[in-house]
């Protein structure tokens, strides 16, 4: 097995780069890559990918997955991919149950038991790959608001603080989605969530049925609302409650195309595509991820 290790050390959880890699020495990695700025670590997968890594591991946070998971776009069918969590987030390992320790994450990539999880390509002004969240509309001012010092203050209650901070920002999008070209919905939305895993935000569980290996998006669409329900529904996200709610729309779908008048912007796991229609569609069980015995 030729493995590549991408290390960002600027990730939230990483206190000392040195004593870091020197726990990575176990791996034996056939090449060490540590990122200096962003984009990095896509192009580090992709030379790897191109020139022969059967794994590639993402030692970072969710942004540096997302940046590996597109540097390898084109080799999913040969290139494995494992996953050692060090950001604050960590959204997707969560979604995995992956364990907490840096030694722990370890041993499940030296297991090389892998599983295959499905991959879902935005395509718009240009394409872009994901494993976890994409989000438009509302939730991308909800973001903004979020910083690591409200979420170290209010903790669990980060989002609801966030998104009270966001209300006055708060507009509709004249929206029109199409699922799986059968289903047309035409509504006033604030936001629109195209979900394969389930949390985002160091754990919001916005997905909370999501799998992400069940071939489906889980969509998730809030119509345009008072303000008062909008920060109920705010509130029963942050406790995962929301899917029952009628202050939303949920759909399960392989193909979903957006338009939106004014143009919306998603957030794919950190990156802005969009502000054009998009299209989101599911890459069934595509990615080879190196998970442990299960």
């Amino acid at each position: 097995m030729k493995r590549c290790l991408i290390v960002n050390p600027k990730a939230g959880a990483v206190t000392d780069v040195g004593a870091l890699l020197k726990q990575f020495e176990r791996i034996k990695p056939a090449a060490l890559h540590v990122t200096k700025h962003p984009g990095d670590a896509e192009s580090y997968a992709a030379d790897a990918a191109r020139n022969g890594c059967d794994e590639i591991i993402a030692a970072g946070g969710d942004g540096t997955l997302n940046e590996v998971i597109n540097g390898i776009a084109s080799h999913f069918a040969q290139t494995r991919l494992g996953l050692i969590p060090l950001g604050t987030g960590n959204d997707f390992a969560r979604c995995l149950s992956l364990p907490a320790t840096v030694d722990e994450n370890i041993d499940i990539v030296l297991s090389a038991d892998t599983t295959t999880l499905d991959v879902v390509r935005a395509a718009s002004d240009h394409d872009r790959y994901f494993v976890n969240v994409s989000a438009g509309g509302f939730s991308g001012i909800v973001d903004e608001k979020l910083t690591p010092e409200l979420k170290q203050t209010w903790g669990p209650l980060a989002y609801i603080r966030s998104a009270a901070a966001a209300l006055p920002e708060l507009r509709a999008y004249r929206t029109v989605v199409e699922l799986d070209q059968h289903e047309r919905v035409d509504v006033d939305l604030y936001n629109l969530v195209i979900a394969n895993g389930r949390f985002v935000a160091g754990g919001l569980p916005v997905a909370p049925d999501a799998d992400p290996a069940d071939g489906l998006l889980d969509v998730i669409l809030i119509p345009s609302r008072p303000t008062s329900e909008v920060v109920l529904l705010a509130a029963q996200i942050a406790l995962g409650k929301h899917l029952k709610s009628d202050a939303i729309i949920f759909r399960r779908a392989k193909k979903v195309s957006v338009q939106s008048d004014p143009g919306m912007w998603f957030n794919v796991d950190g990156e802005l595509v969009g502000n054009q229609p998009i299209v989101f569609e599911v890459l069934p069980r595509a990615l080879h991820f190196v998970l442990g015995k299960r």
